[in-house]
């Protein structure tokens, strides 16, 4: 068998390898009590408190029937799913259609954190993997230009262009044979372009948020909406509705959402599910609150606290051990149906892994992590014996490539997977 020592150790870089066949026996034990950036790993922790605490489908609007006016107030609940292209049902918006006769009112949902997350990077702002956070996202809270039958769209169609008007400056850009890119002013909400050396492809570049700006959104995709942002400040003077009058409207199932989350490692599905867990264990969305919650909750076991600051794994500050990772999934194969783990998870050759491990497909289960210098694993392998081991690898500071990197860890878990 393969070293670890000579596969991963001799290599430049700082590393940690836990590994586990069962309870109180390593297979192999490697600083895994030492705290390392773990990048991505970090969704599986908002992955399971997801699978815990979102139930079996995605709660899209709370609303309430005002019986003395006949309005409809609604409670945003941070569903990342409405209007976004991956989700062709829609049933918040066949909701709002069926009856443009009422008006709705939107109830101020306590917001208490950031569009960004402790330690993001705040450059990144254009870059589709840094979509903001809010209560009421609309379309993945990206912009999405594509170009098609000979013309440019983008949605939302509410944002503009540099020169105001869409038209104008749409029909400028297919005069220059698609020789072009698109960027977003760093504090607005408007395109601008410049010339590119190669033909143009699709782009998701993130809009700067508000419940105000959603509710338009709203407004342009449903001709005749009645929506107000102005009423919300009555719904306190009202008498509070009972709790039976209090109706929820549900749009997608949870493992729809946690799939891709997992799969494409989408920091904005686990950003928005980890809000959603916040509002309903707390009410309000506050990401440190809930966190500190689900430590206290869930992951009281753990000797060493980690230092968990978002959902998506973006921010720099998160801190885990391998320990953590190997904890929290004999928490989950515990607590949840193996196969819903395998199936949110992804395995050899698909999502993330599509160009690693494809001899063990259906065998290896696991997510990643990158980020600049940093390299993570962490899943089950179910190795030639038929034997279910737990593993957390965890690379920080390497100075090669990442791809050198998954594949001295590659050949390293196959060789695991030979042997035992």
């Amino acid at each position: 068998m393969l070293s670890l020592k000579k596969l991963i150790l001799n290599q430049p870089i700082l590393v940690s390898v836990f590994s586990i066949p069962k309870k109180n026996q390593y297979l192999y034990n490697y600083q895994a009590d030492k705290l390392f950036l773990p990048a991505s790993n970090t969704k599986l922790f908002t992955c399971y408190a997801a699978m815990k605490y979102l139930g079996d489908s995605i709660k899209g609007l709370r609303y309430y029937v005002d019986p003395s006016s006949g309005v409809i107030w609604v409670r945003p609940t941070g569903d990342p799913t409405l209007l976004h292209p991956d989700f062709v049902r829609q049933p918040v918006m066949e909701f709002l259609r069926s009856d443009t006769s009422r008006v709705y009112a939107s109830v101020d949902l306590p917001f208490q954190t950031t569009q960004w997350g402790s330690g993001w990077s705040w450059n990144d702002y254009q870059q589709n993997y840094m979509a903001e956070r809010s209560t009421f996202p609309v379309y993945g809270n990206l912009i999405w230009i594509r170009y098609k039958d000979s013309s440019m769209q983008w949605y939302p169609s509410t944002i503009k262009a540099a020169d105001g008007s869409k038209t104008d400056y749409t029909e400028n850009l297919n005069r220059r044979s698609n020789m072009y890119s698109f960027r977003r002013a760093q504090h607005v909400n408007t395109l601008v372009y410049t010339s590119s050396t190669s033909p143009f492809k699709q782009q998701q570049i993130p809009f700067i948020t508000s419940d105000t700006f959603s509710a338009k959104v709203l407004q342009s995709e449903i001709k005749g909406l009645k929506w107000t942002n102005n009423s919300a400040s009555q719904f306190k003077t009202m008498p509070a509705p009972s709790k039976e009058a209090i109706r929820i409207l549900y749009s997608q199932p949870t493992d729809s959402v946690l799939r891709p989350m997992m799969h494409q490692s989408d920091n904005f599905f686990a950003e928005q599910c980890l809000l959603m867990v916040s509002d309903e264990l707390l009410s309000v969305m506050n990401d440190r609150k809930v966190i500190d919650t689900l430590l206290r909750m869930n992951f009281s076991e753990l000797a060493q606290k980690p230092n968990w600051v978002d959902g998506s794994g973006l921010s720099r500050y998160n801190l885990f051990t391998p320990l953590h990772f190997i904890s929290l999934l004999q928490k989950m194969k515990a607590e949840f149906d193996w196969n819903r783990i395998t199936t949110i998870l992804p395995t050899g050759g698909t999502g993330t892994l599509n160009n690693f491990y494809k001899p063990l497909q259906h065998k290896i289960f696991a997510k990643t992590g990158t980020l600049s210098g940093q390299v993570a694993l962490s899943g089950y392998l179910i190795t030639r014996k038929n034997r279910t081991l737990i593993f957390s690898v965890l690379v920080n500071n390497h100075q090669t490539s990442a791809v050198s990197v998954r594949r001295a860890v590659e050949a390293f878990l196959m060789n695991v997977n030979r042997i035992f």
